[in-house]
């Protein structure tokens, strides 16, 4: 009896820890599988924020024909946007598009007559709730990543977390310079 208790308790700790590395290995799978969908969802809006773009520049290239320098940074920001590959030259990309879309609007407020084209307001409105997206599946992702990297950091899930090589993933961050308030001068 006591010889069989020897050889249960080992046994059975030897099982408990299997179970929780299991149990780990999977809550990483999740958060890894829940930051791609995270970054696909910003991926997603950036896109749609992009396509409405074309629209809006024709829009005001009827009222504001000397105010072509807005107009160029903005189209040049949207074709870098849709030329990035990866996670980085994307949120760079993308925080470059947001600095000229906020010039434009700055730039629209010294015109009443753009203003009130109702074919502006609307795209206007559209670009807002498109970038109130963004700004949530940012967040989401970042919250995401956060779960992970807790995971990876932490005792005892770094042990597993190691033993199949997860590493911390990169939070979206906002660039420097879109710190700062948008200056615009006439």
């Amino acid at each position: 009896m006591v010889l069989m208790l020897l050889w249960l308790v080992p046994l059975i700790v030897f099982g408990l820890i299997l179970v929780y590395g299991i149990i780990i290995y999977n809550r990483l799978i999740v958060y890894e599988n829940r930051i791609n969908n995270s970054w696909s969802q910003i991926d997603v809006q950036l896109k749609r924020r992009a396509d409405l773009i074309p629209n809006l520049i024709q829009t005001v290239k009827g009222y504001v024909k000397h105010e072509k320098g807005v107009l160029t940074e903005i189209t040049r920001a949207r074709s870098a946007l849709t030329k990035a590959q990866d996670i980085k030259s994307k949120a760079n990309a993308e925080n470059m598009l947001e600095g000229a879309l906020k010039s434009l609007f700055a730039v629209t407020e010294n015109y009443p007559q753009l203003k009130a084209n109702e074919n502006f307001k609307m795209l206007q409105e559209e670009l807002s709730g498109t970038e109130n997206k963004i700004a949530y599946a940012r967040q989401f992702f970042n919250d995401t990543v956060l779960a992970f990297n807790n995971l990876v950091e932490k005792f005892p899930s770094n042990i597993i977390a190691n033993m199949f090589n997860k590493k911390e993933k990169d939070m979206f961050k906002v660039a420097e310079q879109e710190r700062k308030n948008v200056k615009v001068a006439f």
